[in-house]
């Protein structure tokens, strides 16, 4: 079979991608950086990918902007910044294996502990930096009794592999109206903290507050906070936008392309199960995103935004396609924004969020690797991420 050499030209062949601003991620970390005691480090969350974003452009944007650590959820996350170069602290936030702490410790990585049985499996040549998770009320991860708190810090204090630089909690209400159990927290965590010193002498590194905190609680600033979602340009719930001490610059806009336009008489059915009939003869348009890529079938009915002008979808939405309706006939090849802004309209993530029943963190991150990520720095593109290369 002949080979043909592949041409020079886009890297990636379907019209169906994400723009990643970065310049907007510098901005919101700026922006906190201004708001925040100058004594306060951040500390950049740029788990699941950095939120669907690119984690590690996202965390060198972030650093850009004043970060000076950063976050992940698991050990793999933190491996995979270590080897683009990043040399900055990182923080894995999850539970990891006590066998795999000798690859931590090789790559000058933090991981969390809580639990004195991790401890005792804990069996490595050198030294692992740990922070210490305190439950004040999340209930999931961390210590939370005054007596395994001392216990634990006893053990981790006393432990030849162990060197314990910090300690955390994460709040569980902090993106309500009301602050009152946030701050109910605050007071346990800073309890429960100086517990744990007692132990384990001072620490280094003392975070509560998240994006919603480190936004509204100006106690919760300690001497780091963690910015995930607002980092992003997303509000960690709608009900406090009007709280935010700063305006956030979205990041993430989707876009696609269409791919045909057709007309349709009055009682025709457009897609699967024929859920939609015409009620007039109309023009409709197809879309090359579908449930495969991360656009759920929930999102029937919604709108996305073409030649600035809102249109709805229609029909059942397919693993790798969906139709809308249109004015007028459109051309192939015609730009559709299913999130962002395009002329003087615009469809945020909270909108697409409520869509479909769920929060916007979700959103970016269940876009598939199918969706190429387009990186742009000073608008200009400098990369584009794609699960294929070519």
């Amino acid at each position: 079979m002949k080979m043909t050499t592949m041409k020079a030209g886009p890297s990636f062949y379907r019209d169906t991608w994400a723009d990643i601003d970065m310049d907007a991620v510098e901005e919101n970390v700026a922006a906190l950086r201004s708001h925040l005691p100058e004594k306060t480090g951040i500390m950049a969350v740029v788990k699941a990918d950095g939120y669907g974003h690119g984690a590690v452009h996202t965390a060198k944007a972030a650093l850009r902007a004043g970060a000076d650590q950063l976050a992940v959820a698991m050990l793999d996350e933190a491996l995979e910044l270590r080897q683009a170069g990043m040399t900055a602290p990182i923080l894995v936030m999850g539970y990891s294996r006590p066998e795999d702490a000798a690859a931590a410790a090789a790559y000058d990585i933090t991981l969390t502990a809580y639990a004195e049985a991790w401890l005792d499996a804990l069996a490595l040549d050198g030294i692992v930096d740990v922070h210490v998770k305190l439950d004040s009320g999340m209930n999931r991860l961390g210590l939370k009794q005054v007596g395994e708190i001392r216990s634990f810090g006893r053990k981790a204090a006393a432990h030849d592999s162990v060197r314990v630089t910090g300690a955390f909690t994460h709040f569980a209400a902090s993106d309500e109206k009301d602050l009152s159990f946030t701050r109910e927290q605050l007071e346990q965590f800073t309890f429960q903290r100086k517990t744990l010193e007692e132990t384990t002498g001072t620490l280094d590194s003392i975070h509560a507050a998240n994006s919603a905190a480190a936004m509204r609680v100006d106690e919760a600033a300690l001497n780091t906070v963690r910015f995930g979602i607002s980092m992003y340009g997303l509000n960690p719930s709608a009900e406090i936008q009007s709280d935010l001490p700063f305006p956030l610059k979205r990041a993430f806009t989707l876009k696609s392309r269409v791919t045909h336009c057709k007309h349709l008489q009055r009682g025709e059915t457009v897609s699967y199960g024929r859920s939609y009939k015409a009620e007039r003869d109309m023009w409709t348009a197809t879309v090359p995103i579908g449930y495969a890529d991360g656009w759920i079938r929930a999102h029937q009915d919604g709108d996305v935004l073409i030649n600035g002008r809102r249109a709805r979808i229609i029909g059942r939405i397919c693993m790798d396609q969906m139709m809308i309706e249109v004015e007028e006939p459109v051309e192939t090849g015609e730009e559709v924004v299913l999130i962002g802004r395009q002329g003087g309209e615009e469809i945020t993530m909270d909108e697409v969020a409520g869509r479909v029943d769920t929060i916007s963190y979700e959103v970016p991150c269940i876009i598939s690797s199918r969706v190429p990520r387009v990186i742009l720095i000073n608008g200009e593109q400098v990369e584009v991420r794609s699960r294929f290369t070519f």
